[in-house]
């Protein structure tokens, strides 16, 4: 319990409250939805519907309402929701209604199509949905990326776990697994799922291999963070009044443009220059407002200037003329086949990711979160709408594959056992569906249970 407390302590909590309410609203958001994609089939076929609700409500509800046939609420345990179709086996296990003999109303007595309908309803829901999402957002904002071949100075690498793949500050890449990338945006997903790079490094073309085990190296060290970025100026953001460089007058917005005799045109450059300097006396070259200025200092006993650089968005980046973007807008029509191939390739990367995750020597498994990685994933000081609908359509994407998993218990697991009774004519008994639906609750759960333990406690990670 140690190692939890520590995480506890380690919190910042207003950061967490603003994530916590963005991945309840989008979950929210998604699960009605998908809810209602089985829904509105059964209601159509005539099936009744006993309950609809948004979360799990296992001993009580925080709220519910009967409207005719059905008890609408919401549960207390945000893992899903439901709705519970008379006459089938789900995950209210509800037996007594089985022993009794079918009825018109049950979705036990519809014909298979229609079952087959109903059941399908959901994942139809959320593919439809990302495809809808993706397209309102590049309607309303466009697209804005920095393309390779803009990305002159080649890239910054934040997390040193990189180094161990051979790429350093300034490598331009040119392929991941012999295949050209375009933009940038697209090069630290690439990264992950990356068996071979080629490189550009002051004109000589080389080709590095990736670990298998890449991944795993990624989750023992802690980090999930961005692994590579565009390289950038080194300009201060803040400066500690107790810091020896405060005193001495280095100030927000001060660009470091040498160290003594050495020019320091990236931040990146910065850190290895002074990583011998521990206690040394350097002057700082700096532009204050287009005016160079020398400002003497002492380098800190960690071997470090003290100031927390200015990270530019890609937007700023664009602005400034640091680097040239390339922005497109789309019209209502053009946004949706747009919307449908970002949904496409979207998809492809999670498939991809769920590949590694299956192999067991790249490690991956190590890295499955839960609510807390899902949490992290938003924007943590403010609530930005593009980025918001961005992640939920991706979410939504990963609700439609994970439950079309033929797996009891999943949507993809009725869809399965339906296909086989219209191929074959037989129907399944229920006592099979009703164990198997007992054996996939306990997986799910059970994955469930892993994931975000993973989360907390870093149970699969060596520390």
């Amino acid at each position: 319990m140690n190692n939890l407390a520590q995480v506890l302590l380690d919190i910042n909590w207003s950061s967490v409250g603003l994530q916590a309410a963005q991945l309840i609203l989008s979950l929210s958001i998604l699960v009605i939805l998908h809810e209602l994609g089985h829904f509105i089939p059964a209601k159509l076929f005539k099936c009744r519907v006993e309950k609809f609700y948004l979360f799990f409500d296992p001993w009580f509800s925080l709220a519910k309402k009967k409207i005719g046939e059905t008890v609408y609420g919401i549960g207390w345990l945000p893992m899903g929701g439901y709705v519970k179709i008379a006459g089938m086996i789900d995950e209210s296990m509800d037996k007594e209604q089985l022993k009794q003999p079918a009825q018109p109303w049950e979705f036990r007595s519809k014909p298979a199509w229609q079952r087959l309908i109903i059941m399908i309803g959901g994942v139809t829901v959320n593919v439809l949905l990302a495809f809808f999402i993706y397209a309102m957002i590049l309607f309303k904002w466009g697209e804005t990326k920095l393309p390779i071949q803009n990305l002159t100075n080649g890239v910054w690498i934040v997390d040193t776990v990189v180094n161990e793949v051979g790429l350093k500050n300034g490598d331009k890449i040119v392929k991941v697994n012999n295949e050209p990338v375009k933009y940038f945006e697209d090069l630290n997903a690439a990264l992950l799922l990356s068996d071979t790079l080629t490189i550009d490094r002051n004109g000589e073309l080389i080709n590095l291999p990736v670990p298998v085990n890449f991944i795993e190296k990624i989750v023992e060290k802690g980090k999930r963070s961005i692994l590579l970025m565009p390289r950038i100026p080194a300009i201060v953001g803040e400066v500690s009044a107790e810091s020896v460089e405060g005193k001495n007058g280095l100030a927000p917005k001060d660009q470091i443009v040498g160290i003594d005799s050495f020019k320091t045109a990236f931040f990146d450059e910065i850190k290895p220059l002074v990583s011998n300097m521990a206690g040394d006396s350097v002057t700082l070259h700096i532009l204050r407002n287009g005016n160079a200025m020398d400002v003497a200092a002492v380098i800190s006993k960690d071997s470090s200037i003290g100031f927390f650089p200015t990270i530019p968005s890609l937007q700023e980046m664009g602005e400034s003329g640091l680097y040239t973007l390339e922005t497109t807008k789309y019209s209502l029509l053009a946004s949706f086949p747009a919307g449908v191939n970002k949904a496409v390739d979207k998809l492809g990367f999670y498939v991809a990711q769920i590949k590694k995750i299956a192999n067991p020597s790249t490690g991956a498994y190590k890295g499955l979160g839960g609510f807390k990685s899902m949490g992290s994933i938003f924007p943590k000081y403010e609530w930005d709408w593009e980025a918001f609908w961005n992640i939920t359509a991706f979410f939504s994407i990963v609700l439609a594959f994970m439950n079309l998993l033929p797996i009891p218990a999943l949507d993809g697991g009725h869809v399965l056992f339906t296909i086989i009774e219209m191929i074959t004519g037989r129907k399944p008994n229920e006592k099979f569906l009703e164990y198997a639906q007992i054996v996939g609750m306990i997986l799910l759960f059970g994955l469930m249970i892993y994931a975000n333990a993973n989360d907390w406690l870093g149970w699969g990670k060596n520390r």
